[in-house]
C-alpha cells in the first residue's frame, strides 16, 4: 500500500512482502487464511461491511471489549468499511480488488456477481488476480445455497458420528475445525496459485468448500469407507487400528499413551515393570492387541493406577514412547513454553499491543511478523480511500 500505511506499522517483511491480498471475508476460515497471509508479509485490506464481521459481537470472552474470538483472526489487517450498495464504496471496493494480487471470498456462491466483485468481473480489469473462494458445500447448484457453518459440517461429513462415547450422544469438536482446515487448504490454494502465476503471468479462481476440506481430513476414517467398504464407528478415545492409543487411568487422573508400533509397546511394557506382556501372544503384534485390547486394557492400567500421571509421564517419555497428560488450555499453552516454542507473542505497541498465538511456522530467513494487532472496524478506512483515490503508479 502506500507510504503512510507502511510508517503507520512498520514496512512488511517475510516471504510474502510485496503482495496486496483484498479480504472480503469473515468469521473463521477466510479470515485464519488470510491471517496466515499476512504474518509472512502480505499487506491485507480486511474489508467489512458497515457492521463489521460477525464475529466482533461473538462474545464472551472479551478483551478490552473486544471479541477475542475475532482477536484469533485477525492480526496485521487493516479495516475498512464498505457498503457494497453505495456506489461510491463499490466502486472503491472495485479498485481495491483490481490492484490486488490476491482476493479472498466466502460470500455464498454466486454472491458477489451482483456487485461487480466476482471473479469474472474481477480477471476482466486484472487477469493476474488470483481469487479465492470459500463455501460450505461448493458452488455447484444443489450446494450452493446450503449455510456453511462449521458445526453443520461437521455433523454432514460424518465427523460427529465418530466422536464422543460409544453409548453416548455424538459430540462436536471443541474448535470450529473445519473452518481451520478450510482456511489453510485456501492458504496452500492461494500459495499454488501464485507460484504458477509467477511462471505464466496468469491467475485464476481457487474454490475451497468446508465438506471437501472435511472429508479430506477425516483421511483414515473416509478412506475405510471409499477404499474398505467399512463404515467406522463412534469409539470414544479408543483408535480403530491401534492400541494402546488412548487414555488410560493413574492414580491421580488419566495419561494419553500411544504405543504406535512394537518397539514402543515393548519400551512401555517394561518401564511399567510388566515386560512378558510384550512376548504374550496375545499383544506381540499391534493387531493382536488391537484385537485383544479389553484383555490387555486392565493389565496396563493395574500397573499405571500405582503412580501419578507426572512420575508415569517422566518415565514413559524418558523411554521413548509417546505420552502425555489432558491438559487444559491454560496448561497447554504453559507446556508449549515449557519445552521452547514461545507461543504468544505481542502484536502492536504500547497500550494497544494484545498477546496472540504464534504463527506456527518457523524461516530460517524470512520469519513471520506481528507488525499490527486485530483493526477496530474501518480504522484504516480513511487511509485505504485516499489510497485507492490516488494514481496506482508507485502505490505498492
Amino acid at each position: 500500500m502506500s507510504a503512510d500505511a507502511e510508517d503507520s506499522g512498520g514496512a512488511a517483511t517475510g516471504p510474502l512482502s510485496g503482495l496486496l491480498v483484498a479480504d472480503f471475508s469473515r468469521i473463521l476460515a477466510g479470515p485464519y487464511s488470510t491471517m496466515l497471509l499476512a504474518d509472512l508479509g502480505a499487506e491485507v485490506v480486511k474489508v467489512e461491511g458497515p457492521h463489521g464481521d460477525d464475529t466482533r459481537t461473538w462474545q464472551p470472552p472479551v478483551r478490552d471489549g473486544v471479541s477475542t474470538y475475532y482477536m484469533g483472526a485477525n492480526r496485521n489487517k487493516r479495516s475498512v468499511a464498505l457498503d457494497l450498495k453505495d456506489p461510491d464504496d463499490r466502486a472503491a471496493a472495485q479498485e481495491l480488488a483490481r490492484r490486488a494480487d490476491v482476493l479472498v471470498e466466502n460470500f455464498k456462491p454466486g454472491g458477489l456477481a451482483r456487485f461487480g466483485l466476482d471473479y469474472d468481473a474481477v480477471a476482466g480489469t486484472n487477469p493476474g488476480i488470483v481469487y479465492a473462494s470459500i463455501s460450505g458445500f461448493g458452488s455447484a447448484p444443489e450446494g450452493a445455497s446450503l449455510p456453511g457453518y462449521d458445526l453443520i459440517v461437521q455433523a454432514i461429513s460424518g465427523f460427529m458420528s465418530l466422536t464422543g462415547d460409544p453409548d453416548g450422544s455424538p459430540y462436536r469438536g471443541g474448535v470450529a475445525l473445519f473452518d481451520v482446515m478450510a482456511g489453510l487448504h485456501a492458504t496452500i490454494g492461494v500459495l499454488s496459485a501464485l507460484n504458477h502465476r509467477h511462471a505464466t503471468g496468469r491467475g485464476q479462481h481457487i474454490e475451497v468448500n468446508l465438506l471437501s476440506s472435511a472429508l479430506s481430513g477425516l483421511v483414515n476414517q473416509t478412506s475405510a469407507y471409499v477404499a474398505g467398504g467399512v463404515v467406522p464407528f463412534r469409539m470414544g478415545n479408543s483408535h480403530p487400528s491401534l492400541f494402546p492409543y488412548e487414555p488410560l487411568p493413574c492414580a491421580d487422573g488419566d495419561l494419553i499413551v500411544t504405543a504406535g508400533n512394537n518397539g514402543q509397546f515393548r519400551k512401555l511394557v517394561e518401564v511399567l515393570g510388566v515386560p512378558e506382556l510384550a512376548d504374550d501372544p496375545r499383544f506381540s503384534r499391534n493387531e493382536d492387541r488391537t484385537a485383544n485390547r479389553d484383555e490387555l486394557r486392565p493389565l496396563l492400567v493395574e500397573r499405571l493406577r500405582t503412580r501419578s500421571k507426572q512420575e508415569w509421564f517422566r518415565d514413559i517419555i524418558g523411554a521413548g514412547v509417546p505420552c502425555g497428560p489432558i491438559n487444559t488450555i491454560d496448561q497447554g499453552v504453559a507446556f508449549a513454553q515449557e519445552v521452547g516454542l514461545d507461543p504468544v507473542v505481542e502484536v502492536g505497541e504500547g497500550a494497544a499491543a494484545v498477546p496472540t498465538v504464534r504463527n506456527p511456522i518457523t524461516f530460517s530467513e524470512t520469519p513471520p511478523a506481528y507488525r499490527l494487532p486485530p483493526p477496530g472496524l474501518d480504522e484504516h478506512g480513511a487511509e485505504i480511500r485516499r489510497w485507492l483515490g490516488a494514481p496506482e503508479e508507485g502505490s505498492r
